[in-house]
């Protein structure tokens, strides 16, 4: 398992709100537990147990006897902050990245947009395309409603969960 994913399922475990998790695969053992919400929004702490196998650990050098746990902490990914929450776009439905990638707003390079501020969209329309690993992965609208902002710009790259639209029905 490496960072990239660890990130992944940390970003997806903050998202869906779950205290403690658990995942078992190979040799590796890697378990989260967040502790109780506070005032000020705080990382997961990860403790990871190393193989008994391979005893190497990026992160911290192993003990010639048995392997210790690991504790790792996360951190956001770079690059993505909390938007501020407009007057206008009270009440409005954020329409997130639901993978890693770079942003496209048009099909090809010089078409038109497929949607911009003030378009009207009905759910299972295509907003936006993702490129991940090489693979162009269309985004479609869960929503329906008027597009009232896009908070990223064309070839930039955004991170899952990353604020793409705001749409008002």
């Amino acid at each position: 398992m490496n960072q990239k994913e660890i990130r992944e399922l940390i970003e997806f475990l903050i998202d869906k709100d779950i205290a403690e998790f658990e995942l078992e695969r190979g040799d590796v053992k890697l378990r989260v537990k967040r502790g109780g919400v506070q005032a000020v929004a705080t990382a997961p702490v990860i403790t990871m147990a190393a193989p008994v196998a391979a005893p190497v650990v990026a992160h911290a050098p192993a003990a010639a006897s048995a392997p210790a746990p690991v504790s790792v902490a996360a951190t956001a990914p770079v690059g993505v902050t909390p938007e501020p929450v407009e007057d206008e776009l009270a009440g409005a439905h954020i329409i997130k990245s639901p993978i890693v990638g770079t942003f496209y707003g048009s099909p090809s390079p010089g078409a038109p947009p497929f949607v911009k501020a003030g378009d009207t969209v009905s759910v299972g329309q295509v907003l936006c395309i993702v490129e991940a690993m090489k693979l162009m992965n269309e985004i479609e609208s869960d929503y329906s409603g008027t597009v009232l902002k896009t908070f990223v710009t064309n070839g930039q790259p955004v991170e899952y969960g990353q604020s793409l639209f705001a749409v008002r029905p």
